[in-house]
């Protein structure tokens, strides 16, 4: 994996929301438990570096979503909690590049490549990597960091989440983005900052 250097490269956190609490209390079961643990160490790596972190929310339209700005599951779980001068990114559909500023925000940092981590996996947070790339970012997509849920195809066929996290990874691989674990993330942080210490 190539060097991640912080002011050039950031973090983005997408929809680490508590509506998904909600969503696994119905019966729905996901994939990567320890998913949330790994967006934290790597939001507290970024942190050290001295790394952009941006935070998006989904502020859903829907009536019935849980992630309506107006209902507790709009809330961020704790591990993920922005700091102070921290961005949030408020999106209303998949892509957090439609109807915000995150683009804006990354051209005027010099941002050009981006770490992407959060959920889900084949919606969200795939959608988000795909636009980023053909925005020209250069896209880690964190695989231990990110999951989906069990869904139900159009013929009444069940995915398990594994299985669609598994294809979203392989879909994106080569063609949008580089497929990483969040060691091998905090690992590049770190050397970039020993080596700009020792600079």
């Amino acid at each position: 994996m190539a060097a991640l250097v912080p002011p050039t490269t950031a973090l983005i956190v997408i929809d680490v929301q508590k509506g998904f609490d909600e969503t696994e209390l119905a019966g729905h079961a996901r994939n990567n438990p320890d998913a949330l643990a790994r967006i934290a160490e790597l939001i507290a790596a970024f942190r050290d570096a001295n790394g952009m972190v941006i935070h998006i929310r989904h502020a859903s339209r829907e009536q019935d979503s849980p992630f309506r700005p107006d209902r507790p599951g709009y809330a961020v779980k704790e591990e993920a909690r922005e700091r102070a001068g921290e961005p949030i990114v408020v999106k209303h559909v998949n892509s957090a590049f439609i109807g915000t500023d995150l683009e804006a925000r990354l051209r005027a940092a010099a941002v050009t490549a981006l770490v992407i981590v959060g959920a889900t996996t084949n919606h969200c947070v795939e959608t988000t990597a795909r636009m980023a790339s053909n925005l020209g970012f250069e896209i880690k997509l964190v695989r231990d960091a990110a999951w989906t849920f069990d869904r139900v195809g159009p013929d009444g066929d069940h995915h398990r989440a594994a299985e669609l996290h598994q294809m979203t990874l392989a879909n994106l691989h080569g063609e949008f983005a580089e497929i990483v674990e969040a060691r091998e993330v905090i690992r590049r942080l770190r050397s970039a900052r020993r080596l700009v210490q020792a600079g």
